[in-house]
């Protein structure tokens, strides 16, 4: 390939003013790498998720050559600068980027081209990042070896240096080398108070829709918690003779840690989800480090689907009951029970039936609802086994029935609150004599729902 011509007498600052920036295509990519090998000392780049390649030129000629990609995980002085918080810097990364590489090419380098070529392209930054991945970027980042350069160029053109980086280069996840040449930080912003914005409470809503649902939740529990939460597990029996690598109250605190974080709970997600541990919590969860490799594996699909399968669901639910009242002490007392009933995903059908406090989200417990049946021998199950006495137990008007009330009064001694609806017009014109009319705080389309059962007596003979 030949040099890239320079006319002799060219003026420097033609060439500023007919400078012109343009997106890389898929057919420049092959010269674009090749001149990065050839005269930058990084050499060639392979970005990882989301990038743009950018050329700068002046009547045909190749001049510079940028790239930027996604922005680096963890940069302490970058993290304080913004003020966000752990999850903010997890969800929201996509909306940082990083100019990961920059080369004037030989031949061009003109007083001022660096810093022009910078402004032309951080203009259209945003927009051309929105136009691919369909939102933009709000901050730009980039790393300065000091022992060649100055960043002299960033620093004319308005990026602020934030300090040193710590000199260490990702290898593999969660594992850095210290390669003992730590480089200057500098950040752009690309929209007026970026930094604020990132930081803030809430993105708007549709952008967060965009970047922060495309996030998958990871483990953020502490070694101490996993810790906690493991020994809670490990008096559910094991079904297995032989233990190899997961303990299965290791297995049951990742599941939890799935629900706890809002992950997907599919035996493919949980094998995702398990993946994001780092080896410190795979230790704290009790998994056991395979000796050809001398780190801590985790789970794989067919792992989680067999500990599912087999586990005992009762002994399961008294742990999480347990490890519950430790964390957050005992159950409210004052606080309306509520028993729902809810299809579960990807389950072919099946449904549970759960009793929460709704104000509180307390957890008291669970029941399967048995193949070929429906939700109201499920909640009689599910109160047979809870202790619910002196509370107010709320459930839908599938349930309004004498059997259902006389169980709740009688058996597990609470009161009820049950849904009247016109299907049953008897005990709905009862109830509109006895009683006096609510509040009209709804429409009138609204089904009427009523509570019954101040007192025990009066919530039997109010069933009838």
């Amino acid at each position: 390939m030949s040099k890239p011509y320079r006319p002799p007498q060219v003026e420097e600052q033609v060439v500023l003013e007919e400078l012109q920036v343009q997106l890389a295509t898929q057919e420049h990519l092959p010269r674009f790498q090749s001149l990065l090998r050839r005269h930058h000392y990084l050499g060639e780049i392979k970005p990882v998720g989301e990038r743009l390649y950018y050329v700068a030129e002046w009547r045909g000629q190749w001049l510079a050559l940028l790239v930027f990609c996604a922005a680096a995980r963890h940069l302490r002085h970058r993290d304080r600068w913004i003020g966000w918080s752990e999850a903010q810097r997890r969800k929201r990364l996509s909306l940082v980027t990083n100019n990961a590489r920059f080369l004037i090419l030989p031949h061009w380098h003109l007083p001022n081209l660096a810093s022009r070529v910078l402004r032309l392209i951080l203009e259209r930054l945003p927009q051309d990042w929105q136009g691919r991945y369909t939102h933009p970027v709000w901050l730009a980042e980039s790393f300065v070896d000091t022992q060649l350069f100055r960043g002299t160029a960033y620093k004319a053109s308005g990026w602020s240096q934030l300090g040193p980086t710590q000199g260490y280069g990702r290898c593999q996840q969660d594992y850095y080398v210290k390669h003992d040449r730590p480089k200057a930080l500098f950040v752009k912003e690309l929209k007026k108070n970026a930094r604020r914005s990132l930081c803030a409470e809430h993105l708007p809503a549709g952008l967060a829709a965009v970047v922060e649902s495309r996030v998958a939740p990871r483990p953020t529990q502490r070694t101490e918690e996993l810790r906690s939460l493991r020994e809670h597990f490990e008096g559910v029996p094991d079904f297995r003779r032989r233990v190899e690598s997961y303990p299965l109250s290791g297995l049951l605190a990742m599941v939890s840690c799935a629900h706890l974080c809002g992950a997907p709970r599919g035996h493919r997600d949980l094998k995702a989800f398990a993946r994001g541990f780092t080896q410190a919590q795979l230790r704290a969860l009790g998994v056991r480090k395979n000796p050809k490799t001398g780190r801590y594996p985790s789970p794989s699909k067919a792992t989680f689907g067999r500990a599912l399968r087999a586990v005992d669901p009762l002994r399961v639910e008294a742990a999480l009951l347990d490890w519950q009242t430790q964390v957050r002490g005992p159950a409210p007392k004052d606080d309306l029970l509520a028993a729902d009933g809810k299809a579960l995903r990807h389950s072919r059908g099946a449904q549970v039936v759960t009793l929460t406090h709704p104000a509180s989200q307390y957890y008291r417990g669970s029941q399967l609802v048995e193949s070929k049946s429906n939700e109201i021998p499920a909640v009689r199950q599910l109160l047979e086994r809870v202790e619910v006495a002196g509370s107010l137990i709320g459930v839908d008007a599938l349930h309004t029935q004498q059997d259902t009330a006389r169980q709740i009064v009688q058996a597990a001694g609470a009161d009820y609150l049950l849904t009247v609806k016109a299907n049953q017009k008897e005990l709905r014109q009862t109830l509109a004599k006895r009683l006096p009319p609510p509040e009209q705080l709804f429409s009138p389309s609204t089904p009427l729902a009523v509570p019954l059962g101040a007192q025990r007596t009066g919530a039997e003979s109010g069933a009838d």
